[in-house]
């Protein structure tokens, strides 16, 4: 997913619901999985029944193939680093809590709203968001560090927040 404008674009890995980092083995059982319940034959035809076969043809296509797959994650990248971002922000700049299963991450916007991400979403785009004693960090699919943009909740600002998989957010005193 890419993040920006106050909306959510899906990227091909959405639609075949399976993360950045996925083998070739795994995005094709998933495109089976996938082509399967989104046939407009075997569904009452409507026209977003149709646009979501499409979508996942295409997504096929282009993750099937390695060449076409290395250069559309080489766009994702650019894209995430070409989005004009009001602040380059960290991990330890934002605000943790953990609840539970899911670690909610916020940053707090001049318009009083906050920008936000949480370790579901972090997921579905290939972060693995963990905790051991000491510290929070995050996991990259490539160890390389990488960054997403943020929407603000409420205006149209964004922010880049900055992934670097060697830091770790200390919890509470620890390091």
């Amino acid at each position: 997913m890419i993040l920006g404008s106050n909306s959510v674009r899906e990227t091909h890995y959405d639609v075949l619901f399976v993360k950045e980092d996925a083998s070739y083995e795994e995005i094709r059982a998933s495109y089976r999985a996938a082509i399967l319940n989104s046939h407009p034959d075997k569904l009452n035809s409507d026209h977003e029944t149709g646009e979501r076969f499409l979508r996942v043809q295409k997504a096929w296509e282009i993750l099937s193939d390695p060449k076409s797959r290395t250069a559309y994650d080489s766009e994702l990248r650019d894209l995430r680093q070409d989005v004009v971002a009001s602040e380059d922000i960290s991990l330890d700049d934002m605000i943790i809590e953990d609840a539970g299963e899911v670690m909610e991450l916020y940053y707090h916007c001049r318009c009083g709203d906050n920008f936000s991400v949480d370790s579901l979403e972090l997921n579905q785009m290939g972060y693995t968001l963990m905790r051991d004693g000491t510290g929070i960090f995050v996991r990259t699919p490539d160890a390389l560090p990488a960054a997403i943009v943020l929407p603000c909740g409420s205006c149209s600002l964004l922010v880049r927040l900055m992934i670097n998989p060697d830091i770790k957010v200390p919890i509470d005193g620890y390091l």
